[in-house]
């Protein structure tokens, strides 16, 4: 299994170069309050095995996603998004999440698919409650430590909701994305599959910046040409692409 980054930017004369002395203001937050540890599962190869060659691609993944940060006073929040199921998308965003979290800055990671949601199982945790539930009834959501990485947090989905875009698309929502950018240093939203939900779209749109995943072999041309046209219509900067091949 391996990543090949493919990074495609408009925007080449604004990337901002990543300067490790700028993020002493942000390394004070503190990830609190937490409601239980979860471990990260065996599939994580970067949090057991950092010379595994997937580590090795998604550090220089991260690196990429580094020099195109917009600032450093505020959180880098990337949303990834592919067409279809089975690309590989939640398994890369929890990967990036803790390539982010290895180089102790407070990192998110948000499971807004809240279709067919994966994270919890990729950290073996319980997910009764998380986001569905935090924008729906207006609670704080409930964040996890995550064993080994502690500068990482993690918000499960929560139960399946019956109007997933429609929380995706609320003020509440647009409200907590907000205050994570001023308490976290990078957060990483995972989505649902473009091509059947227009969930990732809203998710996007409120994120401002997106990665784009295809997975080699199996995604239709097609279908990457048609989530790229759809998101430009939300105006979100497109980082770049990555093809996962496994």
């Amino acid at each position: 299994m391996n990543i090949k980054p493919v990074i495609h930017n408009s925007r080449e004369s604004e990337r901002t170069s990543y300067d490790t002395a700028d993020q002493t203001s942000r390394s004070k937050h503190e990830i609190t309050p937490m409601e239980h540890m979860v471990a990260p599962g065996k599939q994580l190869f970067i949090a057991h095995d950092p010379y595994d060659p997937r580590s090795e691609k998604i550090r220089a993944l991260r690196t990429e996603l580094l020099l195109r940060r917009e600032s450093v006073n505020r959180a880098d929040i990337v949303a990834l998004l592919s067409p279809c199921a089975g690309e590989g998308r939640t398994l890369l965003a929890a990967e990036l999440a803790i390539a982010f979290a290895q180089m102790d800055r407070p990192t998110l990671l948000v499971d807004a698919d809240l279709r067919r949601p994966q994270q919890h199982v990729l950290f073996d945790t319980d997910n009764r409650q998380g986001l569905s539930q935090a924008i729906e009834y207006g609670v704080k959501p409930q964040l996890h430590t995550v064993q080994g990485l502690p500068r990482m947090a993690l918000l499960t989905a929560g139960a399946v909701p019956g109007n997933p875009l429609e929380l995706l698309s609320s003020s509440r929502f647009a409200s907590m994305i907000e205050d994570w950018r001023d308490k976290f240093e990078f957060v990483v939203l995972d989505t649902a599959p473009i091509m059947h939900f227009s969930d990732g779209l809203a998710v996007a749109s409120l994120a401002g910046r997106v990665l784009a995943l295809s997975r080699a072999q199996h995604t239709p041309y097609k279908d990457m040409q048609d989530m790229l046209r759809r998101l430009a219509a939300t105006r979100s900067q497109i980082l770049g692409a990555v093809i996962n091949h496994f």
